[in-house]
């Protein structure tokens, strides 16, 4: 990872790969992560780089994601087989790792789990995962408690992102990520 801070290259990638919106979103996560890395303690360029990288595959056409998925040995749970909206955090993260070169581990889990989190998170998951939820060009119903909890306690905003997260998901019947779920019973025991 020593070799991948050249940002104005990997802006450059971002510009060919996402639209104008999801763009604007990176940059805006990554400012937020870095952000959220001063606060608790984080290293402020890992975080800012899986702010900037957390969405690459985003705007792929399905064939792209699937393609990744087989090059690298990817097999999706029957919950993210039917979950598109959860394929761009698992093709992102191998996109990161083989296409960009990014071999810091720690960032590629970053990047793996920032939709549905996991148990056992390294603090600079937790900050990517509050950071998507928290940056400056959200404007979701709660996205200003969230903002409020991420600022008091990085504890309490996982848990209340995780919260507002799994009720989304069940409100609008669809199946919740047993990652998210494990997340969620660890933050709360």
């Amino acid at each position: 990872m020593e070799n991948i801070t050249d940002y104005d290259a990997l802006k450059e990638i971002l510009k060919k790969r996402l639209n104008e919106k999801r763009y604007y979103h990176s940059l805006c996560v990554a400012d937020e992560a870095k952000r959220l890395a001063v606060k608790y303690g984080a290293d402020q360029e890992k975080a800012y780089l899986a702010g900037l990288l957390h969405d690459i595959t985003k705007n792929a056409p399905d064939e792209e994601h699937l393609k990744i998925f087989k090059e690298f040995g990817i097999i999706l749970s029957d919950v993210e087989k039917n979950a598109k909206k959860l394929w761009h955090a698992i093709s992102g993260a191998a996109y990161a790792e083989h296409f960009i070169g990014i071999d810091d581990t720690e960032i590629i889990d970053a990047i793996r789990y920032h939709t549905t989190a996991k148990a056992d998170m390294s603090l600079l998951a937790k900050i990517l995962y509050l950071a998507d939820f928290t940056s400056a060009d959200r404007d979701y119903e709660d996205v200003d408690v969230i903002r409020r909890y991420v600022n008091e306690s990085l504890e309490k905003a996982f848990v209340y992102a995780l919260c507002y997260s799994i009720t989304d998901l069940v409100n609008a019947e669809k199946a919740v990520h047993t990652d998210t779920v494990a997340a969620y019973n660890q933050a709360v025991l």
